[in-house]
């Protein structure tokens, strides 16, 4: 696996505009692929975090967003919540990686950030329970 790049100052690194590739994997097989953009905006202590794009699964294809914050609580580290105000997940960039866990009802969501270097990042999750048995991989550069 590819080395990690290290960050301890996350809004230097996020802030600005990235594509986005995202694909989809359920218990099948591939299930689709979002193709699109996210920009991180520094607000305060904040980063404001907003994706746009287009999911195609073969028999859907239509818009997607996701909005989120980043409320920075150290060198390199943020809790992430929804837009809608509800914790989603801790992040602690200075190794270059992290590893997160959330519950969603009965579902599991793991998730794991990859630094790759200053312009090349990834997350995953994997999504285990009694409604999904899904994984969700996006890679993002500038």
């Amino acid at each position: 696996m590819a080395d990690v790049y290290p960050v301890t100052d996350l809004a230097g690194y996020f802030t600005g505009r990235w594509l986005l590739e995202r694909d989809l994997y359920d218990a099948d097989g591939a299930a689709g692929k979002v193709t699109g953009s996210a920009e991180f905006a520094l607000d305060g202590e904040s980063l404001s975090y907003r994706e746009e794009g287009v999911l195609d699964t073969g028999l859907y294809r239509g818009p997607v967003t996701r909005v989120l914050e980043y409320r920075l609580t150290g060198p390199g580290q943020a809790s992430v919540y929804f837009d809608h105000g509800g914790f989603f997940h801790d992040v602690d960039l200075r190794e270059g990686q992290w590893s997160s866990t959330h519950p969603c009802a009965d579902d599991q969501y793991r998730g794991e950030y990859r630094i790759l270097g200053p312009d090349r990042w990834q997350l995953a999750w994997s999504v285990t329970g009694p409604k999904k048995d899904d994984v969700y991989v996006t890679r993002f550069r500038r």
